[in-house]
């Protein structure tokens, strides 16, 4: 277990004194106070004079069960989050202490697993409720806007980075998957800046037909092409003093690389059928799922836009690589849907979080809120069950795959042999994971150092 804070006090409450005695070696840790009594009107009476974080709790109590003292502890402090244990927990006893405002119902014979990990995670979210005007696992800000929830080691080292960078004006390239939250590190990184009195605007390149992106851009003149029936000015006029954020930007078509690439080198570029040179202060903040390194090597990036976006890179770790991350997301996501949607307070169970955790999570958070969200559209009661919450089974992993296999056909360029432009994208992947190491490349896909390097150097 994670070292507490010195206000965190644990009360275990239970007519079983051997019982006492394991838990409380079991949950020891440094910082953690841990009291014990063996009846409810002892732990009512310990609660009056002591600030208690969580209390464990027996469902069979005496002078009154588990369930009496989980509403007198709710009455009486609020805040401190109530764990109930019993031997065959009914689904209506389930059901009635979280709608009591139980933090979760453990069975006795699971204890000696889940015990520790629901007491940590209790006792984590009563760290967060003490930093509510900057939660720990938010990048800090005093006005709420930025969160990224996640209190694992990799997503820790993302927002040192980005109190680290967001003071300058370098370029900063943010890589991950799709799903992982670039755009919301893309905005702390704003937020924490000197521009953040200005705007940050964003344009996604991929979503933009080639044809208009350069208008969208830097702008346009009357009348220099169809349709363009007054002046507009572009993102770059309208983000001067601020933050342009190209989401998407290994997308950007070859023709508007090269424009970039001279505001990037001076700062001037020219509205659509104008000649006319314009200046603009802009820092730049780019995002892409694609490997760069391996476009690069295809033809389809600029080597030299490459190295002047990538000044600094955040890579963004996929969620299955921060699993401890996701109950806190599940936590997060729930309370925000059920009150955007005014429905009646739900509650994830210890099972289905678990459940949670093993799955692979391929999109990503965006997937994960996209679970919750159907789960909580689907609940038959006010606690979520590992049955409550669907999760991809092997069939439709297969037929994911199928269809990503697809994807990757469509996406292939007709002027390039499919094998060899497959080959490629392999590659460039597994470059990106070894963090561009030829050699771990080499090693992780069991082939030869030189066809490696032939792969991302092919020969006319």
């Amino acid at each position: 277990m994670p070292e507490a804070t010195p206000e965190e006090t644990l009360l275990l409450v239970d007519p079983d004194l051997d019982f006492l005695d394991w838990a409380t070696k079991h949950l020891a840790a440094k910082g953690l106070r841990i009291l014990r009594c063996d009846d409810a009107g002892k732990a009512i009476k310990v609660i009056e004079k002591t600030p208690v974080c969580v209390v464990v709790a027996a469902v069979a109590l005496q002078p009154f069960d588990g369930l009496d003292l989980l509403g007198r502890i709710r009455a009486q402090s609020p805040d401190t989050l109530v764990i109930l244990t019993t031997g065959f927990p009914t689904t209506g006893q389930i059901i009635e202490a979280t709608q009591k405002g139980a933090h979760d119902v453990l069975r006795k014979e699971s204890l000696s697993f889940e015990l520790r990990p629901v007491v940590e995670s209790a006792l984590q979210t009563v760290e967060d409720r003490r930093s509510a005007e900057r939660p720990v696992e938010e990048v800090p800000s005093t006005d709420g806007r930025v969160k990224i929830i996640g209190v694992s080691r990799a997503l820790q080292d993302v927002f040192k980075l980005v109190g680290r960078v967001a003071r300058s004006d370098a370029p900063v390239l943010i890589t991950g998957e799709s799903g992982t939250g670039k755009e919301l590190v893309a905005k702390a990184v704003h937020e924490y800046s000197p521009r953040r009195q200005k705007e940050m605007i964003t344009i996604n390149c991929g979503a933009i037909p080639e044809n208009l992106l350069e208008s969208e851009l830097f702008g346009h003149e009357k009348g220099s092409f169809t349709g363009a029936i007054s002046r507009r000015a572009g993102r770059f006029e309208q983000a001067d003093g601020g933050t342009l954020f190209l989401d998407e930007i290994g997308d950007m078509p070859l023709s508007i690389q090269v424009k970039l690439l001279r505001v990037l080198q001076d700062g001037g570029f020219s509205r659509v059928g104008s000649n006319e040179m314009l200046k603009t202060d802009v820092r730049i903040v780019a995002a892409t799922h694609k490997n760069l390194t391996a476009e690069v090597s295809a033809g389809r990036f600029r080597e030299d836009l490459f190295y002047r976006l990538n000044v600094v890179e955040l890579r963004i770790p996929p969620l299955r690589e921060r699993p401890e991350d996701i109950p806190l997301l599940a936590e997060y996501f729930l309370q925000r849907i059920t009150r955007k949607n005014g429905m009646a307070r739900i509650r994830i169970s210890g099972e289905a979080v678990a459940s949670l955790c093993t799955h692979h999570w391929p999109g990503n958070v965006r997937e994960l809120e996209n679970t919750i969200a159907r789960a909580c559209a689907l609940a038959s009661s006010q606690i979520l069950l590992p049955a409550d919450i669907p999760l991809a089974s092997a069939p439709v992993r297969t037929s994911a795959l199928a269809h990503g296999l697809d994807q990757v056909i469509n996406a292939a360029p007709s002027n390039v042999p499919l094998m060899t432009w497959v080959s490629s994208q392999i590659v460039g992947r597994m470059l990106d994971r070894s963090h561009g190491d030829l050699k771990e490349t080499a090693r992780a896909l069991g082939v030869q150092l030189t066809d490696v390097k032939r792969i991302l150097s092919p020969k006319d």
